[in-house]
């Protein structure tokens, strides 16, 4: 047996009875993460869940996230385990947001965990073969969303590939990541995801379309499908699913602020609030960030006003 295998294996029983039991950003319910059955993604899941311990503010310390990417790549060997890769494509998200990377390494992460979210969205794809549905690659969110709807792990892949691809784009320039194509494959990401379950994450298919349409930038015949209007209008449907979510919140809040007037104020009114709010126990570092971010945003609007 590997090494490697070896000690995540003692590390499962290591940390079985831990205390802390952090709620994944998956987890919608807000109660006790529930772990998975695989002791090498439930020692990942673990980890994930240690993931604020060490942080400094919003910056969290590099030693758990980093062991929960090793416990999933570790399961990920199973060439035909989706919820491995998945689980580790959030991971490295999570790397390259939270922790402070150098723009190089950062790139890297989000380089990696693109090609792990492409991977997982393959084994997915080879699952339809298998009941003998062909042309995988051609079919639209709606035809996609419809096939998958009898696989949990559909909704969290379609998902955090549309992040990882997001975030990607954004590491290697907007422009440049438009003309690959990313922002199609990001809204059709999206619109699978809103297809199989609007309320993932809560709104997280919404969150992600909306973004996409407020950040992309409008290149004719590339992405002349991008519309401030379906911004507002796509982040107002995750704000629908989860008033309280500090993304929805701020995403639309930026959005809001390229409008009228009217607009703008109601784009402060809610940072404001978000600065003010009380991040969530579950989302710490998340959440810390997100309001360092309003911070940001309503020293500069307020100046500009």
């Amino acid at each position: 047996m590997p090494v490697l295998r070896v000690l995540l294996l003692l590390s499962v029983a290591a940390f079985a009875t831990a205390q802390q039991n952090v709620p994944s950003l998956s987890d919608l319910s807000q109660g006790p993460q529930k772990f998975s059955a695989n002791p090498l993604v439930a020692e990942g899941d673990r980890m994930y869940s240690r993931r604020q311990e060490g942080r400094v503010k919003a910056t969290a310390r590099v030693g758990p996230i980093n062991q929960a990417i090793a416990a999933y790549e570790e399961a990920g060997r199973d060439p035909d385990y989706v919820e491995a890769r998945w689980k580790l494509v959030r991971a490295l998200y999570f790397k390259g947001a939270y922790t402070g990377l150098e723009e190089g390494p950062r790139k890297a992460v989000f380089q990696k965990a693109k090609r792990v979210a492409e991977e997982a969205i393959g084994i997915l794809g080879k699952s339809l073969e298998k009941r003998g549905i062909k042309g995988f690659l051609e079919f639209g969110p709606n035809a996609l969303a419809g096939h998958f709807k009898d696989r949990s792990d559909a909704a969290p892949t379609f998902f955090w590939a549309a992040v990882a691809w997001g975030e990607w784009a954004l590491s290697v320039g907007k422009l440049e990541a438009a003309r690959t194509g990313a922002a199609d494959t990001i809204r059709d990401y999206a619109l699978t995801v809103i297809g199989l379950d609007p309320d993932f994450e809560e709104g997280g298919g919404y969150r992600v379309l909306g973004r996409l349409h407020d950040q992309a930038p409008w290149i004719p015949f590339v992405t002349g499908w991008v519309s401030r209007d379906e911004a507002v209008k796509s982040l107002h449907l995750a704000m629908q699913q989860n008033k309280r979510n500090f993304v929805n919140r701020h995403f639309l809040a930026e959005a809001l602020y390229g409008g009228d007037a009217k607009e703008k104020a109601e784009a402060i009114a809610l940072e404001e609030a978000l600065a003010a709010d009380a991040p969530s126990p579950q989302h710490l570092i998340e959440e810390l960030k997100i309001q360092e971010d309003a911070r940001r945003n309503l020293a500069v609007w307020k100046r500009a006003a």
